[in-house]
């Protein structure tokens, strides 16, 4: 509501001043009242950002078109698509390589509550608000040996189950055991949540969460400042490099769009030179024929075994058909598996008779 207020008033401030004869929402025209509005936007001083412009027009928006509901007279469309400035483009800000594995071990070495609630950010790449919500009985076995960490309504309003490992594992059971020893006060202020904390209400975690590690950071000898948020940041860059895909990479994270998947992302020119060499190894053998491994003694091992080869001979001339370049090749090879099938047909006949 403040922020609506705000916007209310500078917008009023500037009809007052430039255009003093309107006083009904009536009188509102996108040409000169809006367009002038979004021109001394622009010739603000010091100049404003992409960010706050979008906020400024968006709020604004909403107010329009609500006071164009109540009042019939107030013209529609007034802010288009076309006013809002694009995007600022954020860059991902992973730590570097040699950051997070000094990072890590220092919290490690710590081992107190917050160093392995801020190891399991750098585990599970949740964000800072889902870990302070985490239930306790948030790590949840799925299969004999599958686990994962439940993380519930967040960000998006979206639940997930994040993968865990032995490591992942280890953090959340010395979480518990560490919990037990906070004081009563905090475990009353926090029943039946992974984290204990001094009051209520997720935001009591973040300061002391973001002074730990800004401590441990600062032990380690990291190259820059770390905040929160990048530990979400490496946790998506190390996934890509691992192997995992931007879906379930998307997935991982909780986001709804995968262009939201792609901020948190960063591809080096290494990685770059990395995978560029393998797709030139695979140019070499684009289709690669399987191996398929017969039974010892097939052939004599009586039909089934004949039948079995000629299945797996069919398989692989199927293959060498598909990579085959000229057409009347093709041809050839279609018609020599029609009579492998015809004699696989007579053998499958042979078999009925026996019977």
């Amino acid at each position: 509501m403040p922020h609506y207020r705000s916007i209310a008033h500078r917008f009023l401030a500037y009809l007052h001043a430039a255009f003093p004869q309107v006083r009904r929402p009536s009188q509102l025209r996108r040409d000169p009242h809006l367009l002038g509005w979004l021109r001394s936007l622009s010739e603000q001083q010091p100049p404003l950002n992409n960010q706050t412009r979008i906020q400024g027009l968006v709020l604004l928006h909403r107010l329009l078109e609500d006071l164009a509901v109540q009042d019939p007279s107030a013209p529609h469309g007034l802010i288009r698509r076309e006013d809002f400035p694009p995007q600022p483009h954020y860059l991902p800000r992973p730590l570097s390589l040699a950051d997070d594995q000094l990072l890590q071990q220092e919290l490690r070495r710590t081992d107190d509550l917050r160093a392995n609630a801020l190891l399991l950010i750098c585990a599970t790449g949740v964000r800072i608000g889902e870990c302070t919500r985490l239930p306790l009985d948030c790590l949840r076995q799925l299969g004999p040996d599958e686990w994962a960490v439940h993380v519930p309504l967040g960000k998006l309003h979206t639940e997930r189950l994040v993968p865990a490992d032995p490591e992942i594992r280890r953090v959340v059971a010395r979480i518990l055991a560490l919990r037990t020893s906070a004081p009563p006060s905090q475990l009353a202020k926090s029943q039946g949540l992974l984290l204990p904390r001094r009051r209520r209400g997720c935001l009591a975690l973040y300061v002391p969460l973001a002074q730990a590690l800004a401590a441990a950071a600062q032990r380690a000898g990291c190259s820059t400042p770390v905040t929160l948020h990048q530990l979400r940041h490496s946790f998506a860059t190390e996934m890509l490099r691992l192997g995992v895909s931007l879906p379930t990479l998307m997935q991982l994270l909780g986001h709804r769009d995968i262009r939201m998947t792609l901020r948190y992302t960063q591809v080096t020119q290494q990685d770059i030179q990395r995978e560029f060499r393998q797709a030139r190894q695979n140019v070499a053998q684009p289709h690669r024929l399987p191996n398929l491994a017969l039974p010892k003694g097939a052939y004599n091992a009586g039909l089934p075994g004949i039948r079995q080869a000629l299945a797996a001979t069919r398989h692989l001339l199927e293959m060498y058909r598909r990579q085959a370049g000229d057409e009347k090749t093709k041809r050839k090879l279609q018609r020599l598996d029609r009579r492998l099938l015809a004699v696989a047909s007579q053998f499958d006949q042979i078999t009925t008779d026996e019977k």
